[in-house]
């Protein structure tokens, strides 16, 4: 059944720019693993405008765009790739940063085999378009251009109404940079010294350079967001203090879930033993990255251990190689198949030489002297499927083992830090920790939204935006005049 204009008349289908092919899909260059496991250069190296336009040329442009459905901030993925077909970047940049202001962050490290990707109409049979790699060249295509020449997002007129965002990760740039657009002023406070939260601190260079985060959030400067560093929100100030003494007319908490998580074996006291957070940490904002330019905040361990399966782990465990660790082994209590971490991770990892042992759960951490000297292990098979849908780990009996390592490295997720909750008492929080938020991010406490890994936990960077841009668009509405 076709579709009729305004007076009735059938309207003819859209015609797709190109017919359906089978065109394989453009390969992203990327350094030998043997070359880049020695240092901490990116990865992958991006398309150049040859593959990019290649690669966008595969788009059949369809007139229902489910890959936008797919993406959690709606950005209209048809149109920017559109542009690129037309070799209009600068149009299609522009349709980019509509919704997403961090391109060059998102094309990086945002999991779209799971979300746009996997709503591309190519995927049902095939490989579908490579929105993340043409996410990436856009957001590069722009950060190449002089300043002036950039895509800078038009700013309202000045509303006379103070917003403090608390986090300078991705929820939080993302809701100051939406914020800034209604016309409202925006200061955010970051309480290390580096700003962008956990993409500065939490992803290693060789996975998302500190340049790249420095150049996206200096666009945000750019649109008048003002950056406040080494400002630790429950400490520095108070939430309730920010909104009398400071003056600001409402909050926005993007502060993250930082706080480690540890198994409660013996041995966790150990010198030797790290959180993920922590070793991340140190490597990325004590530029341990540069060694032996720099100094290395961090052992560097000649055989690590890394627990965990999910992105984190892999990143620790290829930070740990590029130190100069010989052996790096990955401990993981599931099968490959169950690792939540995303599969090109986990296949640099394999490439770059860190060592698989799956079905195996820390019993243990031993020592000598004070120090880490190994890891007691018992042996899993998977048996009934838990509450996620994943079979459930169960030990064997009598049959563990030990790994001979001297670094060990837990990465087994994270938890909110309680600090600012303490300092906030009438802040409302979930049974564990975290805090509790309706569907447009407002808390329990009046004029103070959240949003991102502080109220949903550990989840991915565009989730992270997604809700910062939902809070955003909840403050604006009850910042107006007449709003209760």
């Amino acid at each position: 059944m076709h579709d009729v204009d305004d007076t009735g008349s059938p309207v003819p289908p859209e015609k797709p720019r190109h017919k359906p092919t089978r065109i394989p899909r453009t390969a992203m260059p990327e350094r030998g693993p043997e070359e880049r496991a020695r240092d901490f250069d990116e990865v992958t190296l991006g398309y150049t405008e040859e593959m990019a336009r290649a690669e966008a040329s595969r788009c059949l442009q369809c007139r229902n765009a489910t890959c936008i459905d797919g993406c959690p901030v709606n950005i209209d993925i048809k149109s920017f790739i559109g542009g690129i077909i037309d070799g209009d970047y600068h149009e299609a940049v522009a349709i980019l940063k509509e919704r997403n202001a961090l391109p060059s962050i998102c094309g990086r490290v945002c999991p779209q085999e799971e979300q746009c990707e996997a709503a591309c109409v190519l995927a049902r049979k095939g490989e579908p378009v490579a929105i993340g790699r043409l996410e990436r060249w856009l957001g590069d295509f722009d950060l190449a251009c002089e300043l002036e020449h950039r895509c800078v997002p038009e700013v309202g007129p000045d509303s006379g109404m103070r917003v403090a965002v608390i986090g300078s990760g991705p929820a939080g740039l993302a809701c100051a940079g939406e914020l800034r657009r209604f016309g409202h002023a925006v200061s955010v406070f970051e309480s290390l010294h580096a700003t962008g939260g956990v993409l500065t601190y939490g992803i290693p260079e060789f996975r998302l350079p500190k340049h790249i985060v420095q150049a996206e959030v200096g666009l945000l400067e750019e649109m008048g967001v003002e950056i406040r560093c080494d400002v630790v929100v429950g400490a520095t100030y108070t939430i309730d203090e920010l909104m009398t003494a400071e003056g600001y007319d409402a909050v926005f908490i993007g502060n993250g879930a930082g706080l480690p998580m540890f198994m409660g074996i013996p041995g966790e006291n150990l010198n030797g033993v790290y959180s993920a957070n922590e070793f991340l940490t140190r490597v990325n904002l004590m530029r341990a990255y540069e060694f032996p330019k720099a100094d290395t905040p961090v052992w560097r361990g000649r055989k690590v251990a890394v627990v965990g399966g999910g992105n984190v782990a892999m990143d620790a465990a290829r930070t740990a190689k590029r130190l100069g660790a010989e052996e790096v082994f990955l401990v993981y209590r599931r099968t490959e198949d169950e690792m939540p971490a995303r599969k090109e991770e986990v296949h640099h990892a394999r490439e770059e030489g860190v060592e698989f042992k799956m079905l195996c759960s820390p019993a243990e951490i031993l020592g000598k002297d004070g120090f880490v000297t190994g890891l007691v292990a018992n042996r899993m098979e998977l048996g009934e499927p838990d509450a996620s849908g994943r079979r459930s780990p169960v030990c064997v009996l009598g049959q563990d083992f030990t790994i001979d390592c001297d670094t060990l490295i837990m990465a087994i997720g994270t938890r909110a830090n309680p600090l600012l909750a303490q300092t906030t008492p009438d802040l409302e929080l979930s049974s564990r920790g975290y805090i509790m938020a309706d569907e447009h991010g407002a808390t329990s406490k009046r004029g103070v939204f959240a949003g991102g890994d502080i109220v949903t936990g550990s989840a991915t960077v565009i989730l992270a935006m997604g809700a910062g841009k939902v809070a955003a668009r909840a403050i604006d509405r009850w910042l107006k005049p007449g709003a209760e």
